[in-house]
């Protein structure tokens, strides 16, 4: 996936193409479904999970995971490697439609504080504030928060990302 960011007001000449297809498809009906499982189709690893994308813009993300028997632990709650896969996804997908289109970005590393039980299905909630400045090879901490039905916060969550100027190509 390829996103760029642009900290003007977003014409429909300079939207991400990600973002772009994320407006597009959440129109059709079943469009968040539709988005969220070509999002998937790019990094299988996710599919997992089950992920639906809520709502996407620069610098925040919501996503939601059923509870389900695959995704639960031994004692039937959400399990916590299921909600950091959670909380990857919306950081990952975020990142990507912050940054502008010269920069490209990977994780770095992740603080994780499991705080409750997760007995219902969950949510998660990913944002970057204030947005930094792109232009030099930064660390950007992603932060993550993981609520029940409840609202109840299960997870906070703080991903690193490493945002650095994308390579040449000859």
């Amino acid at each position: 996936m390829c996103l760029r960011y642009n900290p003007r007001p977003m014409s429909s000449k300079n939207i991400p193409p990600v973002l772009a297809l994320y407006r597009r498809m959440t129109r059709w009906p079943l469009g968040h479904w539709l988005f969220s499982r070509a999002v998937c189709f790019k990094a299988p690893y996710f599919g997992s999970i089950r992920p639906r994308f809520v709502e996407l813009r620069p610098g925040f993300c919501e996503t939601r995971m059923r509870k389900r028997r695959r995704v639960q632990n031994h004692i039937a709650t959400v399990h916590a490697i299921a909600m950091a896969n959670l909380c990857e996804l919306a950081a990952g997908t975020m990142t990507e439609v912050s940054i502008p289109s010269s920069m490209r970005w990977i994780p770095k590393g992740m603080t994780i504080r499991y705080l409750a039980k997760a007995a219902t299905d969950v949510r998660a909630v990913a944002r970057i504030d204030p947005m930094p400045d792109f232009g030099e090879p930064t660390d950007v901490p992603v932060v993550i928060d993981v609520f029940d039905t409840a609202d109840v916060k299960v997870v906070n969550a703080v991903i690193t990302m490493y945002v650095s100027p994308r390579r040449v190509r000859n």
